[in-house]
């Protein structure tokens, strides 16, 4: 974050404020990829675990909370001071939910963990190992204010889109195929969209770190190939 203000105390809260977002996104990056393998290993013993390590998180945004704050209040920061303090603030919100949604996936590994497993899961552990990748890419561009990186974050959302439209249609498919995998495609109907929601809160660190180096967001509407709020899928032999 920026330096050499006259008063020292200034640089010294800015720079705690990007410590504290770096401290975040690394125990959020490392959250999902727990919830993961929690998920793919049926291991509902690391997914107690990963769901008990989102209170962490929790409090380092409530840091971020009181030291943005309290730069505002009595610093007053303007220009880029004032942009990185606004863009810690969205950034963190955005980390706390990725938190919440590993535990979301981690919480769901329990159920999964007693029905047999079936074939789209391999397909959600695909979407899972892509947003994970956004997430530390936008993470990286964010601290190191990289736009470069922050730009092929935003344009892989597409990808990530496509894949989730296209678990939600073969999970659709699977249920109406034999009713015992109705429980099993539920819940990953569930782990699916929390990672799709992933990628969408990188996007936007992808998104907010344009804002901060260059004072606005990037131009062009953000591609969209989430179809699943409009996809049917019919039984064979009904048109």
């Amino acid at each position: 974050m920026a330096s050499d203000h006259i008063v020292k105390s200034f640089d010294d809260q800015l720079n705690r404020l990007g410590n504290v977002i770096a401290e975040m996104g690394g125990l959020a990056e490392v959250q999902l990829s727990d919830a993961m393998e929690a998920l793919k290993r049926r291991d509902i013993e690391k997914a107690i675990e990963v769901a008990a390590g989102d209170q962490r998180i929790d409090d380092l945004e409530s840091e971020v909370d009181h030291l943005a704050v309290s730069l505002l209040a009595l610093r007053q920061p303007m220009a880029t001071d004032l942009r990185d303090v606004i863009g810690a603030l969205k950034v963190s919100s955005m980390i706390e939910r990725v938190g919440d949604y590993a535990k979301n996936v981690a919480k769901r590994t329990s159920a999964l963990a007693e029905v047999p497993p079936v074939p789209p899961a391999f397909t959600v552990a695909r979407l899972g190992r892509l947003t994970q990748e956004m997430f530390k890419e936008a993470l990286d561009s964010y601290i190191s204010r990289d736009l470069v990186k922050a730009s092929t974050t935003r344009n892989r959302d597409e990808e990530a889109d496509a894949l989730y439209t296209s678990i939600f249609r073969e999970l659709l498919t699977y249920m109406m195929e034999d009713p015992r995998n109705i429980t099993s495609c539920t819940h990953l109907l569930f782990v699916a969209k929390n990672l799709e929601r992933v990628g969408d809160h990188a996007t936007n660190i992808a998104e907010m770190t344009h804002f901060v180096v260059e004072g606005k967001t990037p131009e062009g509407e953000r591609a969209n190939n989430d179809e699943s709020s409009f996809t049917v899928v019919r039984p064979a032999g009904i048109d």
